[in-house]
């Protein structure tokens, strides 16, 4: 058994090139994609390169004044702050002022609008039944029940698990570039609730002929019910291209009332509605995400898992829709009032979730569902001021950092070239390998998950310095303990290894497991600090494991290091060597001459 662990001891020691290949070729290939992205320098944190400052103020909803309360203000900021920095990682900056207003601070290089959507936006999600649809100013709009939907829908709303098979859904208003930033509840018209009326007939107010199918009559509502006049009034009234007008519709109403709402359609048309009651809202959605959808080249969509209340909500909604003509088996998919998608459906959705599609990008469909999966904010927020934030006093910072951070390197370098004098050189390129990948690594974070470099990171990243050198100092320290008990280097080398893995590997996890509990216990900057020393921890063992050792197994063949050159930080004299322990034969006994 002896025999074959030798030979496979000897193949591992003879070829430490592939460990080395392997890191050349992981860093060639970082660096590679750095470039490609166009992210050659890590994101920068407010406190480093300014950003903008948001200010929100809460205003309350009629006869609610009491709901700006502590309570909401902290939910409010949390829901925000996951909303802007949902990893920990993007240095966004969440916080109260005074009882009613809300501070938030985004770094320079993150987007700005939709950060400002993504705060400012209430995410009140309510699916509700049209009862009647227009081009706002235009005549009305009749869609077709057929895949391709009509002149002006693009959307299409399928059951998620059956995306591939016969449309059952097809659309209409594809989401707007973005939802509207001032969030409201959507609602107060007229209570109902069942599903639309399968007829609905021409009106005066939508100044279509008699014949058309999408207009409203005083009849038309969510269940059958009298519609109430003022409602088919305000429709009537209603100009969508007008931008206060389209803030104001349905100002005030509840979920389980009719009402009037805004979409804007695939041609980038205004359309209006009036809907019915909230039959499934945010509530119901228990998980949403951006999705490229390749199977039906819808592009960009946003997949929606309901919960188990919210699946028979919403199978009941869709299988009753199914039954009536155009517009009335379309569901509308309101956003703080505004209507971001109108699909038809042809039969009952009973899968549990659904999908919105229309002309999402990526960032719009992200951020639609980051929207959705964090859930409403308990209060109405209007956006008081935005205002540019510099970076005058972190640049100072930065800089006082960099330079001790220098200084600290300089010092590492002076100690190792001391001591350890030849085997410094090892320790160098190791710690050049280690910064390396780190930096590329945070190039590559910025666009990936928001990671912004702040001033804790920073000192993160040079505490990591340490942790480096120390993985290096205990090998090379087992090595010379190895030459100091009279072995030659090369069997040194393998002998002193597994000992040093043992240990840095402890050393490492301990480190690694305090940054997760930092991590995971605190808010703000200090999770920066913490991501940082995790990452370099880990980057540590890779460094160790696939280039430091190899390395030093490649010079152990050298004939500087292997004769034990006095700088090559392994003479064993230096070292105070004990000679080899060498067997004596005794003598068997007397022997014998051939006389005798």
């Amino acid at each position: 058994m002896a025999a074959p662990k030798k030979g496979r001891n000897a193949s591992a020691q003879s070829k430490p090139g592939r460990s080395l290949a392997l890191i050349l070729i992981a860093i060639v290939a970082l660096t590679g994609g750095m470039f490609a992205s166009g992210h050659t320098t890590p994101r920068l944190g407010i406190d480093l390169a300014g950003g903008t400052s948001i200010t929100l103020r809460a205003v309350p909803e009629a006869g609610q004044e009491s709901a700006i309360n502590k309570t909401n203000m902290d939910t409010a900021v949390d829901i925000m702050n996951r909303r802007v920095n949902g990893l920990g990682v993007s240095e966004a900056e969440v916080q109260t002022q005074g009882s009613r207003n809300i501070i938030v601070n985004i770094p320079k290089g993150t987007n700005s609008e939709q950060a400002r959507e993504q705060v400012g936006t209430t995410a009140k999600l309510y699916f509700r039944p049209v009862v009647a649809t227009e081009v706002s100013g235009g005549a009305a709009a009749s869609p077709s029940p057929s895949a391709s939907g009509s002149a002006s829908n693009e959307d299409k709303a399928t059951d998620k698990d059956a995306a591939s098979s016969s449309p059952s859904a097809s659309g209409s208003a594809s989401p707007s570039s973005s939802p509207t930033s001032q969030g409201r509840a959507v609602t107060d018209a007229l209570k109902a609730d069942a599903t639309p009326s399968a007829s609905a007939s021409a009106s005066a107010s939508t100044g279509a002929s008699p014949s058309a199918s999408a207009s409203a009559s005083p009849s038309a509502s969510a269940g059958g019910a009298e519609a109430d006049s003022g409602l088919q009034a305000a429709y009537a009234a209603l100009d969508c291209t007008d931008e206060a007008a389209r803030a104001a519709a349905g100002d005030g109403a509840k979920p389980t009332d009719s009402t009037v709402a805004c979409g804007q359609n695939a041609q980038g048309q205004w359309q209006k509605y009036i809907l019915g009651p909230a039959e499934v809202d945010g509530t119901d959605v228990k998980k949403a995400q951006a999705v490229f959808n390749t199977q039906t080249g819808a592009g960009w969509t946003v997949q929606m898992d309901f919960t188990s209340s919210g699946s028979k909500k919403f199978a009941s909604i869709t299988g009753k829709l199914a039954q009536n003509q155009s517009p009335q088996n379309q569901f509308a998919i309101v956003l703080d009032g505004e209507v971001v998608s109108d699909p038809y459906v042809s039969q009952a959705l009973t899968g549990g979730n659904a999908e919105i599609s229309g002309n999402f990008t990526q960032e719009s469909a992200q951020s639609l569902a980051n929207m959705l999966s964090y859930g409403a904010l308990p209060l109405t927020f209007k956006e008081d001021s935005v205002n540019t934030v510099t970076a005058a006093l972190g640049g100072e910072q930065l800089q006082a950092g960099l330079i001790a951070g220098a200084i600290g390197l300089a010092l590492v370098v002076i100690y190792l070239l001391v001591y350890y004098r030849g085997l410094s050189i090892i320790a160098i390129f190791s710690l050049l390998v280690s910064a390396t990948l780190t930096y590329v690594i945070m190039a590559l974070l910025g666009p990936a998950i928001g990671f912004a470099l702040n001033l804790p990171a920073v000192c993160g990243a040079i505490v990591a310095i340490g942790i480096t050198a120390d993985s290096f100092i205990v090998y090379f320290e087992r090595v010379r303990d190895e030459i100091r008990e009279g072995r030659s280097l090369r069997p040194a080398v393998e002998r002193a290894w597994p000992r040093a893995r043992r240990t840095i590997l402890v050393s490492d996890f301990v480190s690694f497991l305090a940054a997760a509990v930092l991590f995971i216990v605190t808010v703000g900057k200090v999770q920066g600090f913490a991501f940082t020393l995790g990452l370099t921890t880990l980057l540590d063992v890779v460094v160790v494991f696939f280039f430091t050792k190899p390395l030093l197994t490649l010079m152990a063949r050298r004939t500087f290091f292997a004769s034990g050159h006095k700088w090559s930080g392994l003479d064993p004299k230096s070292l105070g060597a004990k000679p080899p322990l060498r067997r004596t034969r005794r003598p068997a006994g007397p022997v014998e001459t051939k006389e005798a």
